[in-house]
C-alpha cells in the first residue's frame, strides 16, 4: 500500500522493497526525536544509493506482553503511518509484535531484519534496545551485524533547549495541559480525531452549540480537563478556529458526564456522524464552577474572545 510516497508493507505483504538502511521503533507521536532520526536514516541511504526504511508496530509491544496494559499514546497507528509518510521514508514495515516475536534474541531478530526486509544497515537510536527483555546493548549489535552482514549505526541523542524528546515526556506535558510545549516536541500540533455524537444540547441553548466527540481509540491519551483554543478540519477539508472544553461540565450537575465538545466558530452545519480533527493550539483555563448557567455564558464570551486572539496570532 502507498501512502504519499512511501510504501507500506504490512506482515502479511508481499514484500517487495529493495536493499534498505532502517531503524526500529514504536515511534508514537513521530516526534522530533523520532524525525531527527529518520533524516539520519535517510541520509545514510542516499549516501549509499539504498531505500530508506522504519520498522515499527501496529500496537504497542508491552501491551502484547501485558494483557491488562494500557498505554495512553499520542498516535493511533493510522496516525502514526500517516505521519511516518511525511518524514521522506521509502519504506514503512508494520511488523506484528507477536509473543513469538518477543522470545527472540536480539541476533535472531536481526536475522529476521536481514533475510526478510533486506536490511544492509541498521541505525540504532541512542537509548534503543531490542531483543528478548532487552538484555543485549548496541556493542552486540555490532557483533551479530558483522556476522549477518548489516551494519549497526550509532544515532547520537538529540536534545532541544527544552532538554531531551521522548513520547513519555510529551505525555506528560499533555497531561498537564502544557500543550504549547508538546507541540514544540512533537513539531505539529497535538490532534485528537472523533466522531461526532449527540450531546445535551445546552449548548446551544445558551448560544455556544457544541459538537460532542466520541474518540473511538481507546488508547489514545487525552490531555487534561479544561479550555482550549482549537482549530477543527472538517470532512470536505475546511478548517475552522474553535474553543475545545474536556471535563464534566462541573456547572451541570453531571460530575459522572464526561465529555469532548468543541464549539465551532462561524459555523452552523449539521456534523452528527462525521469524523472532525481537532488541533489542539493552546490551554485556556481549567474546568470551574460557575454560579449558574448565565454565569457560565459570560465566561464562554470571553472565552471565544481571547481564543480568537490566539488563534489570529
Amino acid at each position: 500500500m502507498r501512502i504519499g510516497d512511501m510504501q507500506l508493507f504490512c506482515e502479511t505483504s508481499d514484500i517487495g522493497s529493495r536493499p534498505s538502511v532502517a531503524t526500529i521503533g514504536f515511534f508514537d507521536g513521530v516526534h522530533r526525536g523520532h524525525r531527527y532520526l529518520i533524516e539520519q536514516v535517510c541520509a545514510v541511504a542516499a549516501g549509499r544509493g539504498l531505500a530508506s526504511s522504519v520498522v515499527t508496530f501496529p500496537v504497542h509491544p508491552r501491551k502484547v506482553m501485558q494483557a491488562d496494559y494500557h498505554p495512553k499514546l499520542l498516535t493511533t497507528c493510522d496516525e502514526k503511518v500517516s505521519l511516518l509518510a511525511k518524514t521522506g521514508v521509502d519504506y514503512c514495515m508494520m511488523l506484528d509484535f507477536t509473543p513469538e516475536i518477543a522470545r527472540l534474541s536480539a541476533r535472531e531478530f536481526m536475522s529476521i531484519l536481514k533475510d526478510r526486509y533486506q536490511i544492509q544497515a541498521l541505525v540504532v537510536g541512542y537509548d534503543h534496545r531490542f531483543g528478548h527483555n532487552r538484555a543485549e546493548g548496541f556493542e552486540e549489535y555490532v557483533k551479530y551485524g558483522k556476522d549477518l552482514g548489516i551494519e549497526i549505526i550509532h544515532a547520537p541523542e538529540f536534545v532541544t533547549d527544552l532538554g531531551p524528546v521522548s513520547s513519555s515526556i510529551i505525555r506528560k506535558y499533555l497531561l498537564q495541559g502544557d500543550v504549547c510545549t508538546a507541540n514544540r516536541l512533537l513539531s505539529y500540533p497535538y490532534t485528537l480525531h472523533g466522531n461526532v455524537v449527540k450531546g445535551f444540547q445546552v449548548g446551544r441553548k445558551i448560544g455556544f452549540p457544541t459538537a460532542n466527540l466520541n474518540i473511538d481509540y481507546p488508547d489514545k491519551l487525552i490531555p487534561a480537563n479544561g479550555v482550549y483554543a482549537v482549530r477543527i478540519g472538517i470532512p470536505d477539508g475546511k478548517h475552522y478556529g474553535g474553543m475545545l472544553n474536556i471535563g464534566h461540565r462541573p456547572t451541570l450537575n453531571r460530575p459522572n458526564d464526561y465529555s469532548i465538545e468543541v464549539n465551532i466558530f462561524d459555523f452552523s452545519e449539521d456534523l452528527y456522524g462525521k469524523t472532525l480533527s481537532v488541533e489542539l493550539i493552546e490551554y485556556v483555563r481549567t474546568e470551574k464552577t460557575f454560579a449558574d448557567i448565565k454565569a457560565l455564558q459570560s465566561q464562554l464570551v470571553k472565552d471565544k474572545e481571547t481564543i480568537r486572539k490566539i488563534l489570529s496570532e
